[in-house]
């Protein structure tokens, strides 16, 4: 039987689609915490993160551009956080509020995985296109299987060092050690899955040719 061969994009072409949103939507809203709360406090680095959501929103919906449903999720997040962060005055329980909300969606990544609904594609389409015949093959379907079942595992690693070191250090101490943990264990977990990525993208080409 012949297979209509399948046009498999580059993975630079990938990466700048990728990138921006990613530098937006992750390490943006971190920065601008970490510098408002260094130069205003907790109060004002409050205000400034959920400021940097709303002000992307806003400015999406200015120029016409659609806005990814993973923004009004973090919309949401945000200000339910700040709002808790306020009433509190404790920056421990504003940094313990996602870990928990990590710690449930790290479930849902292993319960799709069950379903065969793994999150990682879903996710993955908000940032970047795939032509359906690649999201179709079946090496395709059992890596993104395989990588939603590595990141529940990362996103659960993740929230459970930020929890330990938010109950046990200084605040100072906590930004510094789960920043340097998380890159480590993050950075490793995204290398491996650009890795597989490209492999099994190659794979694909063979079989394709």
């Amino acid at each position: 039987m012949n297979h209509p061969a399948i046009t498999l994009p580059r993975l630079t072409s990938l990466a700048r689609q990728a990138v921006p949103r990613l530098l937006e939507g992750v390490v943006a809203p971190l920065a601008v915490f970490y510098a408002a709360l260094a130069v205003l406090g907790l109060t004002g680095a409050l205000i400034a993160a959920v400021s940097w959501v709303y002000l992307g929103v806003a400015w999406r919906l200015v120029r016409g551009i659609r806005v990814p449903a993973t923004m009004f999720l973090a919309a949401i997040a945000v200000t339910v956080r700040a709002l808790v962060g306020f009433w509190t005055g404790s920056w421990v329980v504003y940094f313990i509020q996602p870990e928990l909300g990590t710690i449930c969606i790290s479930m849902a990544f292993l319960a799709s995985v069950r379903l065969n609904r793994p999150l990682v594609q879903k996710l993955t389409l908000d940032y970047i296109h795939l032509p359906s015949a690649v999201l179709k093959h079946e090496r395709m379907r059992r890596f993104f299987a395989r990588i939603t079942l590595l990141w529940a595992f990362v996103l659960l690693a993740n929230s459970t060092v930020s929890i330990w070191l938010a109950l046990h250090q200084s605040l100072g101490t906590f930004m510094l050690l789960r920043t340097s943990a998380v890159a480590v264990i993050s950075g490793c977990a995204i290398a491996f899955s650009i890795f597989a990525f490209k492999r099994v993208l190659g794979r694909l080409h063979v079989a394709s040719a």
